[in-house]
């Protein structure tokens, strides 16, 4: 009215809307959802005063509500320059002076399992019966070679905690070139991890284990659903696609049943 504008809160705890005045709107248009700083607050007989900082869009543009939750929770959704900085002097692969000093893994068939629309593949397995226990290896990927303590990206993924998933979209704690790159045990790569190698009786206890970083290379990327085919039929179509792989995860299944016990 009149050339100003008024913002309504989201947030219901704030109980007065805010007038925003003539040239403080950055163009936003009535009904869409923006940020809005107070620079005058409230009086007994005045409105709180603003201006408009960031204009996210109209309310029913898809994903809006995770813009709005974003900002609601604080939640840190981008990295900073010095971060930008640090992540591009990565480098695209696994290289041979970051394998020295590691077990080499790279010919034993190890597989990520994870759900359909996983992104990140953070752990692999592999299990192979010995007698009438088993050998299981455990490689989770190796962060740390990347991410020195007390670095940037260090300090960053502290701060942020974890990744915040939401139904479309995921605010990762590293960035993407180590959540989705080198820090994700891709299929037919190359890849650093650290390795739980364990001796396990048929009752499920554990009777050695060891830890050591390695080197490995994930045969394929599994979902729990094509696994269970391979399970319940081995000479399904499934089953015969994957028969190369199909012993070690029938042995795999076989000492899950154990450890459930």
């Amino acid at each position: 009215e009149h050339g100003i504008g008024v913002v309504a809160p989201e947030d219901r705890r704030i109980s007065q809307d805010i007038l925003i005045p003539a040239g403080a709107n950055r163009d936003a248009k009535p009904g869409q959802v923006v940020i809005a700083e107070i620079i005058e607050q409230p009086q007994r007989h005045a409105q709180p005063v603003g201006r408009i900082v960031e204009v996210l869009g109209n309310y029913a543009d898809a994903g809006m509500e995770i813009e709005i939750a974003l900002r609601k929770h604080d939640l840190p959704h981008e990295f900073s320059t010095e971060v930008e900085k640090a992540v591009a002097k990565f480098p695209a692969g696994v290289g041979e002076e970051d394998i020295a000093g590691r077990e080499d893994l790279r010919n034993l068939p190890l597989v990520t399992i994870d759900g359909e629309t996983a992104r990140d593949f953070d752990d692999a397995v592999y299990c192979e019966r010995r007698g009438k226990g088993f050998k299981l290896w455990v490689a989770i990927a190796d962060v740390s070679h990347y991410a020195q303590h007390g670095d940037v990206v260090d300090l960053e993924a502290r701060e942020r905690g974890n990744s915040v998933y939401f139904p479309r979209r995921v605010i990762p704690m590293l960035p993407e070139v180590l959540s989705n790159g080198l820090c994700s045990l891709m299929a037919k790569v190359d890849r650093l991890c650290v390795v739980c190698e364990m001796d396990i009786s048929a009752r499920g206890e554990i009777a050695v284990y060891r830890f050591y970083p390695a080197v490995m290379h994930s045969r394929a990327r599994l979902t729990y659903t094509r696994v269970a085919q391979v399970i319940e039929d081995p000479q399904g179509e499934t089953g015969r696609e994957l028969k190369d792989l199909a012993p070690h995860l029938q042995a795999l299944h076989a000492l899950y049943q154990g450890l459930v016990k």
